[in-house]
């Protein structure tokens, strides 16, 4: 059909709305304390419009939480640049989306609740390991453990603790910071 053009449905804007709101609240109040009320209130829409399109909490949370990290292909990167790369695809991710909360409320929720703590581990099992050992062979999985415990703890402390050195500093600086303790992580 020429001339057409594609406009977002009215249920693909309402599963938008739901997503964001659920997002922000899961991030600013965590698993255990959001409620499907409260999201429906902040989308401006009746709590049995979520679970129509969610079904349930649990349900609503893993759509979300669901992140695709998509990490680069490292297999062209020098080995002695690999923490770099690394510190500056995670840290451009964080930063370069700052409507996509995804890994923030996963990160906020991981802490008091299991299943978000298991996806959690799903994803940096599923996707760093494996971009880890295709660079590394199977010292990679070692040290993909390595990695994602300093990218979690980076990710604390800017994001959800703010710590005032952390919180301020430069993309710059970030990255120059831990590039060198994800490179000997990576490669001793």
């Amino acid at each position: 059909m020429a001339g057409t053009t594609s406009t977002p449905r009215r249920s693909d804007r309402t599963r938008a709305a739901i997503l964001a709101a659920a997002r922000k609240r899961f991030t600013a109040e965590g698993y255990e304390r959001a409620t499907i009320r409260a999201i429906a209130a902040d989308a401006a829409i009746d709590p049995s419009m979520v679970m129509r399109y969610f079904g349930s909490k649990e349900q609503l949370f893993s759509a979300a939480a669901d992140i695709d990290l998509r990490l680069p292909d490292l297999s062209g990167v020098p080995r002695e640049e690999l923490g770099r790369a690394i510190v500056e695809h995670f840290f451009t991710a964080w930063e370069g989306v700052p409507d996509d909360d995804a890994f923030l409320v996963l990160l906020r929720s991981a802490v008091t609740n299991e299943k978000a703590a298991e996806r959690t581990r799903e994803i940096f099992r599923d996707q760093v390991r494996p971009a880890l050992m295709a660079v590394l062979g199977e010292e990679g999985a070692e040290r993909a453990s390595l990695v994602s415990c300093q990218l979690l703890g980076l990710a604390l402390g800017r994001y959800l603790i703010r710590l005032p050195g952390v919180s301020s500093m430069s993309a710059d600086q970030v990255v120059d910071g831990l590039s060198p303790c994800i490179q000997t992580a990576l490669t001793g």
